[in-house]
């Protein structure tokens, strides 16, 4: 099957998003308005008559063209309903044609032989919140039990106070997110504010946020994409408060909440607790560089 490597401005939008919205995992990473508001530049693989896609985010150093991961995209990689393995591998060589050097994520749904194992983990909201939290860790359920006597109010928080309070937490152990980055995840949630597809919501206690979540949705999923908890919130057990209140306001909508990791063992642990099945995703790095170029990158 031919292939083309496309710039996102000679890509037929709306057939792009179609396709990834009618293959077998869709993901909001990859739909075109995510794309044109967060990455610096992006192309994309198309099949014929877009039966399947694949974005490439690009940025551009001593004139060459190399794939970076973009904050606040976890996974790309082919989308479609026809796509098979060897369709795949394709992709990847043309990727490889195009660019040198790079970071990539492949989506939970594409076979990635030798790439680095991620986690992810997700739970279905199709059934009752009873039976959801039925789930729950033990420990869990002692936990929400003495959170509940702390006078926490789940209430409605706004981008600002999200995007404020998780730059405020995370400044010096997140690395890689720019100004410019924040500048544009802002565009996007006021894009997806006004669709109707941004859900934030907070733990208040004495008008003090001690936890907030900001998240997406699509038709399928709902995207944990920002979740903090100060100190205070950490001793009122308001992430755990936080995070069943969401499940329980959202049970019965037949969505996924996707918690979006991690790998990171505290947290990995914390998102089990919930019933979250584990959904993993494959990163690769690859350096086609000169030699002496490899050596510089290294």
């Amino acid at each position: 099957m031919e292939l083309q490597l496309l710039p996102s401005n000679k890509i037929d939008k709306k057939k792009w998003d179609e396709c990834l919205n009618s293959s077998l995992g869709p993901l909001i990473y990859a739909s075109s308005a995510y794309l044109d508001q967060m990455a610096d530049n992006w192309d994309g693989i198309v099949a014929e008559d877009y039966s399947f896609i694949m974005p490439i985010p690009w940025r551009k150093k001593l004139g060459i063209r190399y794939c970076y991961k973009v904050p606040f995209i976890q996974q790309l990689g082919v989308f479609g309903k026809t796509a098979q393995e060897d369709d795949i591998k394709s992709c990847i060589q043309l990727m490889f044609a195009g660019f040198r050097y790079g970071d990539y994520s492949f989506n939970y749904q594409n076979k990635c032989y030798g790439g680095k194992r991620c986690s992810n983990y997700m739970l279905s909201l199709a059934s009752n919140y009873r039976s959801t939290s039925f789930f729950y860790s033990d420990k869990l359920a002692a936990d929400l039990s003495k959170a509940a006597k702390n006078s926490l109010q789940y209430e409605r928080g706004n981008v600002d106070e999200a995007i404020g309070l998780f730059r405020e937490l995370y400044k010096e152990k997140i690395q890689g997110i720019t100004a410019l980055d924040y500048d544009n995840f802002y565009r996007l949630c006021y894009l997806k504010e006004k669709e109707n597809n941004l859900i934030v919501r907070k733990i208040s206690s004495d008008k003090n946020i001690l936890s907030i979540s900001l998240l997406m949705k699509d038709k399928f999923r709902i995207y944990n994409l920002i979740s903090c908890t100060t100190q205070q919130g950490r001793k009122a057990l308001a992430g755990h408060f936080l995070y069943d209140s969401l499940i329980k306001e959202y049970s019965q909508t037949g969505l996924i909440f996707d918690f979006e990791g991690s790998d990171i063992p505290g947290i990995k642990h914390f998102y089990k607790i919930f019933g979250a099945i584990e959904q993993p995703y494959s990163q690769i790095h690859f350096n086609r560089l000169p030699y002496l170029l490899q050596l510089f990158k290294r």
